[in-house]
């Protein structure tokens, strides 16, 4: 006991003594965190300030608010937008045929044109500018409907809106330039797209090798400074049919005409399509999809400098510029496809399984049918969940990096998930193209989403840890920013006080967790009540040891951590997955805490949960140190991890709840565009005419169970006999039989003379 004394008063002396503190404490930990943190280029560093931090800032510091998380306003539309959705974008939903686009591989002309008219191209662009300045609610929302029913169409109208011209110019263009392309590209007088992937620059944006040359230029009898540029770019959506072209390149000024640099740094222009020299390319094919994609090439160009976005003092800002407003693609856009597709399987999925019968039963009936429709019908529910809180965010002026790279990443994977779960129930309706098969395109396409805006192997590996913990933490940004200090004194001072806070928050999350684990989150104070009150405990000690993971990882391996992507990369899924559960605790109290979505709600907070719990496990197993692992894993799991995947009682609840035409169903799949006319509707006529006729049905099955010799007839044969033997009159007949009609209109597939 006295030595214990001892070392609590030697403890006690260190830290209240500062002239000890600095020499045994804060000196070293600084020269630590110079030797250890990760060398970081310029376009990681503008990438990592570029944006804000939201509500994943208060995930990653173990301390959520729920308070707050419920407080963030709900997602509305506006009587504006309200009317553009039941009337614009209905009548150009009823215009699309997917099947022609893809043959076609482009959009009709009428099509084309109803989209410029109508201000498709216009979402995010001011009033004052002739735009339809909707929110991000209502873009997303747009875009979800339209991938319902045509990616190639939802892509189309997805990139003007998204990162490109239109975005730039209103963070960053100048007056003049605004004023010049905003009212072109709101009225579909302009169609822009936007050049920044090349040949051997990917994922690393950064290393462009298109290049513009600061030079004087002769033009109608005077001297003009600009650039001669030079680029070749691939993968452009619009390309072919855009007539202003934005820019990405690195610009070089070797005569110091405007200053004393050289290297200026990445730039965006934008450049009529007309201009001399500037090469529209041919096109791509991606995965067949009728969405208009190409390259686009330029040899010594000359464009004037106020051709450059925000003029000369827009030089070199080009990163800051494009990460910064990468929000749009990846927290509106791309997850506005995901939820589309997502919402069409869920839709046809639950009415295909009770249309479509095997062994005289709806195959959703079959416990393996229900495994995957589970799983299928939580996903779409998460999804939804992560698409109306992350335009929420968008709305109130985040520009959240972190959490749009979350839902940007798990949003595409899961509806890649979806739609391989829809297939799997579909059997061979999912794979036999034509007019009749409305899972196919969207199938073909996602891996398109996968790929873009940053791959989703980046942008997990590197973006959501890597922005995340520098970001989010409370303390790593100041401490990085502190280190670089020139005053070695004044930050040794600053450096030393911000480490104490964060030795304090450290300790103080180590014991929670502890604490935590052994009580199981039983004690943990959340300030909510309800059947939902224990995932929120359980989400607040996943966060809390996601905080003291995180700091011990970042002490033990310094920058190292930066390059075993395997291990940062599970700490950015415990985040999100943390992130996806607190949508979907959202969306359930914004809807009212819905009894029907109650099952719904329960398995995909356990999964999350599961898998949050599981990356955490995983990481501690590959730990560099496997003592070090052992240890961190019996400290926050001191009774081995007990979260477990959703029971098969949980999936079986899942089903039940959407087996029918009921709200539950209506409001985890009214994205999806139901054609009156076309094969959705059909499936949705023969799913609701059933349930319709549910007590015949049962009736006639019934007669089948009492005359063994009728056991075995086909459905339709059966019901002949029951009117024969007057067991059901005419019009229970004709009900039936239209039923039937209706049954096997609804699972036909195409078959074609010649393809």
């Amino acid at each position: 006991m006295s030595w214990f004394i001892i070392l609590v008063a030697v403890a006690v002396i260190i830290f209240a003594v500062r002239d000890i503190r600095y020499s045994l404490i804060s000196k070293p930990v600084m020269a630590f965190f110079k030797r250890a943190l990760p060398p970081l280029s310029q376009t990681e560093q503008e990438a990592m300030e570029a944006g804000d931090v939201w509500w994943d800032a208060d995930l990653f510091s173990g301390r959520p608010n729920w308070k707050k998380l419920h407080e963030f306003p709900k997602g509305t539309l506006s009587e504006k937008e309200k009317s553009f959705i039941d009337n614009e974008l209905e009548t150009l939903l009823a215009m699309i045929d997917e099947d022609q686009i893809t043959k076609d591989k482009d959009l009709s002309p009428e099509v084309w044109q109803f989209i410029k008219d109508k201000g498709f191209f216009s979402f995010i662009i001011p009033e004052r500018f002739g735009g339809l300045q909707f929110s991000a609610q209502a873009n997303s929302y747009i875009v979800s409907k339209i991938a319902s029913k045509s990616l190639s169409a939802a892509v189309t109208v997805m990139v003007p809106n998204s990162l490109g011209p239109a975005e730039l110019l209103l963070h960053y263009g100048t007056q003049e330039q605004q004023d010049n392309w905003l009212p072109k590209l709101a009225k579909g007088e302009a169609v822009p797209c936007f050049a920044l992937t090349g040949p051997e620059a990917g994922s690393d944006a950064g290393s462009i090798p298109d290049k513009g040359i600061v030079c004087k230029k002769e033009v109608d009898g005077k001297e003009v400074v600009g650039f001669n540029l030079t680029w070749d770019k691939r993968y452009i959506t619009l390309a072919p049919v855009a007539t202003v072209l934005g820019l990405a390149f690195k610009a070089f000024d070797p005569d110091r005409i405007l200053g004393t640099e050289e290297e200026l740094g990445i730039t965006c222009a934008l450049i009529p399509t007309d201009h001399q020299g500037v090469k529209i390319g041919h096109r791509h094919n991606p995965l067949s999809l009728g969405f208009l994609n190409g390259t686009t090439q330029g040899d010594e160009v000359f464009i004037p400098l106020d051709w450059v976005i925000g003029g000369a003092s827009g030089i070199g800002r080009g990163w800051r510029m494009l990460v910064s407003c990468l929000s749009a693609g990846r927290g509106i856009s791309l997850p506005a496809l995901s939820a589309g597709t997502a919402h069409l399987c869920t839709r046809m999925t639950t009415a295909y399984a009770q249309v479509r019968t095997q062994f005289n039963q709806p195959i959703g009936a079959f416990e393996g049918i229900q495994a995957a429709m589970a799983e299928l019908v939580s996903d779409t529910y998460a999804i939804e969940s992560a698409r109306e809180f992350t335009a929420i965010a968008i709305d109130m002026k985040y520009s959240p990096a972190v959490t749009t790279a979350i839902a940007k990443y798990h949003m595409t994977e899961m509806a890649r998930q979806c739609l391989n779960h829809a297939l799997d129930i579909h059997a061979g309706k999912g794979i036999q193209m034509g007019p009749n098969n409305y899972l196919a395109r969207n199938y073909m396409g996602i891996p398109i989403s996968i790929t873009v805006e940053g791959a989703n192997i980046l942008t997990r590996n590197l973006m959501i840890f890597g922005q995340g913990a520098t970001r989010c933490h409370p303390f790593v940004l100041k401490e990085m920013q502190i280190v670089s200090m020139k005053d070695e004194e004044l930050a040794l001072k600053e450096f030393d006080s911000t480490l104490m806070a964060h030795i304090q928050f450290s300790v103080f999350n180590a014991l929670w967790s502890l604490f935590m684990g052994l009580s199981g989150s039983r004690f943990v104070d959340v300030k909510v009540a309800g059947q939902t009150k224990r995932h929120y405990q359980h989400l607040t000690r996943i966060s809390k040891a996601l905080a003291f993971i995180s700091d011990i990882a970042m002490l033990t391996m310094g920058g190292e951590l930066k390059r075993k992507e395997m291990l940062s990369a599970r700490l950015g899924d415990v985040l999100s997955h943390l992130y996806i559960a607190s949508c979907v605790l959202k969306k359930f109290a914004d809807d009212g805490h819905q009894q029907l979505d109650l099952p719904i709600v329960e398995y995909t907070l356990e999964k999350q949960l599961y898998l949050a719990a599981d990356a955490l496990e995983t990481f501690c197993d590959n730990f560099p140190s496997s003592i070090v692992g052992f240890v961190l894993k019996r400290w926050i799991f001191p009774f081995g991890n007990q979260f477990k995947k959703p029971s098969d009682a949980r999936a079986q609840a899942v089903c039940h709840a959407v087996h029918t035409p009921n709200v539950a169903r209506e409001r985890i799949s009214y994205l999806c565009y139901v054609d009156k006319n076309g094969a959705t509707g059909i499936m949705e006529d023969a799913f609701k005419q059933k349930y319709e006729l549910r007590a015949l049905v049962k009736e006639v099955n019934g007669i089948r169970r009492q005359r063994t010799d009728w056991k075995k007839l086909p459905w339709r044969e059966l019901v002949e006999r029951a009117k024969q033997n007057e067991f059901i009159g005419e019009q229970q007949y004709q009900q039936l039989i239209k039923l039937d009609d209706l049954r096997a209109k609804a699972i036909a597939v195409d078959a074609f003379e010649k393809l």
